[in-house]
């Protein structure tokens, strides 16, 4: 019965330790992160709370009703920068993040 519990107790030891591994691999900068988690047997992502730390990690800290972070990007001919805040208060922005190659 101790043998067994030993044994529960590192396993759950284990878990702990790779799961709060992966949270600070998840807190890397996007770079950094991919290189690392490419390297991890798929496994690993089945057995890990991935999603729950990822929501963690990568929730931000944005409520609803919050006004967006300022930023500013350069327009696609690259002749100059559109800054998110010159529309407050003007016109409504939808911000689409993705590709559609």
């Amino acid at each position: 019965m101790r043998t067994a519990l030993k044994v529960l107790a590192g396993l759950a030891g284990a878990y702990l330790l790779l799961s709060a591994a992966l949270l600070v691999i998840m807190y890397q900068p996007p770079g950094r992160f991919a290189r690392i988690i490419a390297k991890l047997p798929g496994p690993f992502f089945m057995v890990l709370p991935f999603e729950p730390l990822w929501s963690v990690a990568r929730g931000g800290h944005l409520r609803a009703g919050d006004p967006a972070p300022d930023f500013d990007l350069e327009t696609l001919d690259r002749t100059a920068r559109v800054r998110l805040s010159s529309f407050r208060g003007q016109k409504p922005v939808v911000l689409v993040f993705g590709s559609y190659t």
